[in-house]
């Protein structure tokens, strides 16, 4: 529902942004956040996840809950419907209505406590889904390519939305305030935490992906949608992964990384902290009166709060969990759909595979949230970044730590999928790039992961394909590899196919030539060919072992499901070298790499690709005398 995408972008792109894509509201409110309605307030009262304008979830029980004085009896009607429960000491209560099918009809929920009644208007019965994820999630409609057309066409009374307010960890939240909540980023406050109907003054600043992914769901099924955006910029997989379940993990690279965060919080002093920032505002204040410039009241008074230190960052391990999902854990709900990844490419090869490691985990644990083992849940590849890989820099291009996230999240759908999971989807959005890493083409990419649900969710499989192209083996013959995938492949152009590397034992990778493989002829003495077959091969590369396909931020890669189908084939290889090794005989690089040998890295990487570009120039050369 509101932009808030928190990374770093170029300032004046920002401010053109926020100037043309943003209304401005509440210009006048003070720089902290300004609550209407409290997380919790004083006697009867509900979650804030339970409003006028809401959807509840069709066909499962429906669990409302609140705050009431200790012992009250407090009880809850929908529909034909009701249920009671008395609050405990903690003043807590909770009372579960019986499961109902989908109802246009708006409908009005009353919670009855001894002495106060609370009135719910204009409820739908229809299906609630979850985005989560960091700012590519976040991205808002009216930023991306073609929002302008979508925010137009935006009248779906049936749609309603919610963003959820940015929570703060480590202790798990009971629910989040109703508020203008203040972005630094922007200096303006963005409406978060009310249930709305969807309207293009609305749907402008909701999620551009939630957007499109909702709109084809109401469009195809009818059936009234509610989204909740619990998604926040700038934020790792461990954020969003209940910190008790990253405590209990048997994995060294996760203990490693908890450690690192614990060790930071040891470390804070506050008081000290304060005192530095006392003594910088009186130098900053000093530094203005001498300048003749106006000190502006708020800074004429030394800071005096203590702040809480890493502890409170939204990347200390389970922080985002605590803040932003623990306030919707045990709300019935259809599925979630998740596009993160970026800030966890900042660690290299150990970020990736820590990611491989938390990622199921951060699954299974949303899934337990709300209360459904089997919840659908949808994956969304990380992002493109940068400029585009090309045949001149393919191999320097394949240097880079977020396509071993990419990899990771491919491979943790593979692994579910191939253990049976029916409810776990992905999408590639690799192919759908822009040279910034908030690419503005998310109408595609809330398409992709519709495709999905609308399969397997809405009982559209038969219409619509949305499985990825997978390998199911590979064949290493003389000069070649030949790459075995379980449906017909082929590049949306009709032209050549591109994207696979190759290498040997050496780990030298370079790009592939990529062709079907020739079965025989036909009665017209025709090749005949197996789309499902791909034979690899580069006259570098004379025994080839190994692949990689869509291997860069920005990829060189082209093949998806045959007939033009918009899947494409996922970034994915088949080797485990690091990314800090370039070659089997080559040094592995310290993690992080330091900037001497990255620089070294690239170097040998360019002069791979120019050992190429020499030899193909050397080829055509000679086919030509």
């Amino acid at each position: 529902m509101r932009n808030r995408f928190r990374t770093t972008l170029s300032v004046l792109l920002v401010a053109l942004i926020a100037a043309i894509a943003l209304p401005l509201r509440a210009e006048s409110l003070p720089r902290a956040d300004v609550i209407d309605v409290p997380a919790i307030g004083e006697g009867l009262c509900v979650s804030n996840l339970f409003q006028t304008n809401m959807v509840v979830q069709r066909d499962k029980p429906i669990a409302v809950w609140g705050w009431a004085a200790p012992g009250e009896k407090v009880t809850v009607k929908f529909g034909a419907n009701e249920a009671s429960a008395t609050a405990g000491d903690d003043r807590a209560w909770k009372a579960t209505l019986p499961a109902v099918p989908a109802n246009h009809e708006p409908q009005t929920m009353t919670i009855a406590g001894k002495d106060k009644t609370l009135t719910l208007e204009n409820i739908l019965v229809g299906d609630v889904w979850v985005l989560g994820g960091q700012s590519n999630m976040e991205f808002s409609l009216a930023s991306v390519q073609n929002g302008p057309l979508e925010i137009a066409s935006a009248n779906f009374p049936e749609m309603r939305i919610l963003t959820v307010p940015y929570g703060e960890g480590p202790e798990m939240k009971k629910g989040f305030a109703r508020l203008q909540e203040y972005s630094s980023w922007f200096s303006r406050h963005f409406r978060k935490g009310d249930w709305d109907v969807c309207t293009p003054d609305v749907a402008r600043e909701l999620s551009a992906i939630g957007y499109v992914f909702a709109r084809r769901l109401y469009m195809a099924s009818r059936v009234p949608i509610g989204v909740i955006d619990a998604s926040r910029g700038g934020t790792t997989v461990e954020a969003w992964t209940p910190l008790p379940v990253l405590r209990k993990m048997d994995s060294a690279l996760v203990k490693a990384n908890l450690a690192e965060h614990d060790a930071k919080v040891a470390e804070w002093d506050p008081k000290a902290d304060l005192e530095k920032r006392i003594q910088r505002n009186r130098d900053w204040v000093e530094k203005q009166t001498k300048a003749g410039k106006t000190v502006p009241d708020d800074r004429k008074k030394d800071p005096s709060d203590l702040q809480p230190g890493p502890i409170a960052s939204p990347n200390y391990p389970g922080n985002c969990y605590a803040g932003i999902i623990s306030p919707l854990a045990g709300l019935s709900v259809k599925g979630a759909i998740f596009h993160q990844g970026f800030n966890n490419a900042f660690e290299g090869s150990v970020g990736a595979a820590r990611y491989r490691e938390v990622f199921p985990q951060m699954i299974k644990a949303w899934r337990e949230a709300f209360g459904d083992p089997e919840m659908p849940f949808g994956i969304l590849s990380l992002c493109t970044s940068g400029d585009p890989q090309t045949r001149d820099n393919y191999c320097e291009k394949m240097f880079d730590a977020g396509v071993y996230i990419r990899a990771a999240q491919y491979d943790t759908f593979l692994e579910m999928y191939k253990a049976g999971d029916k409810n776990i989807g992905f999408a590639s959005t690799f192919d759908l790039r822009r040279s910034w890493y908030h690419p503005q083409v998310k109408v595609p990419a809330g398409e992709r992961i519709a495709r999905w649900a609308l399969a397997t969710q809405y009982g559209l499989d038969r219409l619509l394909d949305w499985k990825p192209p997978m390998i199911i083996g590979t064949e290493a013959t003389d000069g070649a590899l030949i790459v075995k995938l379980d449906t017909d492949v082929s590049d949306p152009e009709s032209g050549e196919m591109v994207g696979f590397a190759i290498a040997g034992e050496d780990g030298r990778f370079q790009l592939a030539k990529v062709a079907y493989l020739e079965t025989g002829k036909d009665d017209h003495n025709r090749p005949k060919y197996d789309r499902k077959q791909l034979v690899l091969s580069s006259p570098l590369v004379p025994k080839p072992i190994h692949y990689r396909y869509a291997w860069g931020r920005s990829p060189l890669a082209n093949i998806q499901v045959n007939n033009n189908k918009d899947i494409p084939l996922a970034t994915q290889r088949s080797d485990d070298w690091p990314l800090e090794q370039i070659s089997a005989d080559a040094p592995v690089a310290e993690e992080p790499v330091s900037r001497g040998d990255r620089g070294k890295i690239i170097q040998e990487l360019r002069d791979r690709d120019l050992q190429r570009r020499l030899f193909e120039a050397r080829q055509l050369i000679e086919s030509n005398k």
